[in-house]
């Protein structure tokens, strides 16, 4: 049984992980280096993630840098970053580039908020199908008598507390970052 329950908690953490992954790639209107994460520049003919040519830094609340390794990819990460469609417009002086991150509409902040509710409410059913798998395999195992009934009623009752812990960090750090995103 033990087994089964530490099993679901793996799987709902990977869940909150996979939770504040995306978050993180959302807008709040503040520069961070994770705005840039999913840009792939053209490097000798692969695509390269930004992070790996060059040195990416947060300069004030409303622009990033970016300093090549080599400066001969200056104008493959303007390129990159233009054609990700994130809304920004590099400011390349040759060596290094700049990224003015503009602050973020109402409507525009709604539209986030909107979305990470979005997000928050698939990690809850990731954590709800996790919760059915755990209990299914509890009653298989009750099934052939390898576990008693007062052990899967115990079981189902961990895997709830489990279920319910998970959800409620869900709701608190979707809650924490509207309230990032409306910040004006």
């Amino acid at each position: 049984m033990q087994e089964i329950l530490k099993d679901a908690k793996h799987r709902m953490d990977k869940s909150i992980e996979a939770l504040r992954s995306e978050l993180a790639k959302v807008r709040t209107g503040k520069a961070t280096t994770t705005l840039l994460d999913g840009v792939k520049v053209e490097y000798y003919g692969n695509p390269t993630p930004l992070h790996q040519v060059g040195n990416i830094s947060v300069l004030d609340s409303h622009t990033l840098s970016i300093t090549p390794w080599d400066k001969s990819v200056v104008q493959a990460i303007e390129k990159a970053i233009l054609e990700a469609n994130l809304g920004y417009n590099p400011i390349s002086d040759g060596t290094n580039l700049k990224i003015p991150v503009p602050p973020l509409t109402e409507e525009r902040r709604r539209d986030f908020v909107k979305l990470i509710k979005k997000f928050g409410e698939e990690s809850k059913i990731a954590i709800r199908n996790i919760r059915r798998d755990a209990n299914e395999h509890l009653k298989k195992r009750e099934k052939e008598k390898k576990i008693s009934e007062d052990e899967l009623k115990t079981g189902e009752h961990e895997v709830q507390k489990l279920t319910d812990d998970h959800i409620h960090l869900i709701d608190e750090i979707v809650k924490h970052k509207e309230k990032e995103i409306m910040e004006v």
